[in-house]
């Protein structure tokens, strides 16, 4: 389903800036042809800011059915219209691209990604992801470090995303499964016990760009 005008779009713009990158602007479709949306100019909810866009830019973008879907996609802009309002010219997603998550049901993505551990008992290690969702993630850690089911770990997970920029996702994770390995390591399987929308945001966006990347394989 493609989104439709007079529809709230959510915008992340590709930067080098990890502060600017991780930003997330609003913006109303107000008009579309076949290749093509015609955006307001975006804006920082709660703020009111304004984001100039120049051609070429790429952007990530989701919207939300009525039943709670978020379905993402990329574009880039094409150029921009001056109606009542100025407004941006943007790619118009081919509906096979574009990825719906559920609330319930985040995407997850097979993914060797850093991640720092610490434990309550102070104790701190690096472990390797295998797999990292928006529910959740696994990953292989030395067997050495006592982790049981139902540890609660503080995590800072790096993130790099497709334009080169590096971020890091902080957050609270409760292990649900452990498997030793012959190799001298342990799976881990957890969930996430803490997480706030905007460092959720950050996986989710890294989740998506990698999904791309698979189907242009």
């Amino acid at each position: 389903m493609l989104p439709g005008v007079n529809q709230f779009l959510y915008l992340h713009v590709a930067s080098s800036d990890e502060e600017e990158a991780a930003t997330e602007y609003k913006s109303r479709i107000a008009d579309s042809t076949d290749d093509e949306l015609y955006i307001d100019i975006p804006i920082v909810e709660g703020t009111g800011r304004f984001k100039r866009l120049f051609l070429g830019d790429e952007l990530s973008a989701y919207f939300v059915s009525e039943d709670g879907v978020k379905s993402y996609f990329n574009s880039h802009v094409l150029g921009f219209k001056e109606d009542v309002v100025k407004l941006v010219r943007i790619r118009k997603p081919d509906p096979e691209s574009i990825t719906k998550v559920q609330r319930r049901n985040f995407l997850r993505v097979a993914s060797e990604l850093e991640i720092a551990i610490c434990m309550s008992s102070n104790i701190r290690f690096i472990g390797m992801t295998d797999d990292v969702g928006g529910g959740g993630i696994s990953f292989l850690v030395d067997a050495r470090w006592a982790i049981k089911q139902g540890t609660e770990l503080d995590c800072w997970l790096l993130v790099p995303y497709r334009n080169g920029s590096i971020d890091h996702s902080c957050f609270k994770a409760e292990v649900v499964r452990v498997k030793p390995l012959e190799t001298g390591k342990c799976h881990i399987m957890a969930k996430f016990a803490s997480i706030s929308d905007s460092e959720r945001q950050k996986i989710i966006r890294y989740c998506f760009e990698r999904q791309l990347d698979f189907r242009k394989k």
